[in-house]
């Protein structure tokens, strides 16, 4: 996938995610990487910038396979934030479909 692309959505997929259900790094991590190729650098910085501007809140959580794991949680502003994105992913895609349909048939 286009790196440009990638980078335009990956803040929607993230949000996504953990719309789901709270998860730590790495499980989000392999979530995300279901849909797009990123790695742990990628994601963590992302991750930070999320919860410093409110859209998630953080809580640690025992593990049995080994230290203590911190989770993410979806806040109501990220809740909003998620709301916003899927509305401007929305009328991009369908702008952009629309524009290759016209094209296709120019041709």
């Amino acid at each position: 996938m286009n790196s440009q692309f990638k980078k335009g959505v990956l803040e929607l997929i993230v949000l996504l995610a953990i719309s789901k259900k709270d998860m730590y790094g790495y499980e989000l991590v392999l979530e995300v990487s279901k849909v797009v190729d990123v790695n742990e650098g990628t994601i963590y910085p992302l991750l930070k910038r999320l919860t410093n501007e409110n859209y998630f809140e953080t809580y640690l959580q025992e593990s049995k396979e080994g230290p203590s794991r911190k989770y993410y949680k979806m806040t109501v502003l990220g809740k909003k934030r998620l709301e916003q994105l899927k509305d401007t992913w929305q009328e991009f895609s369908n702008s952009v479909n629309n524009f290759i349909e016209g094209s296709d048939k120019n041709e």
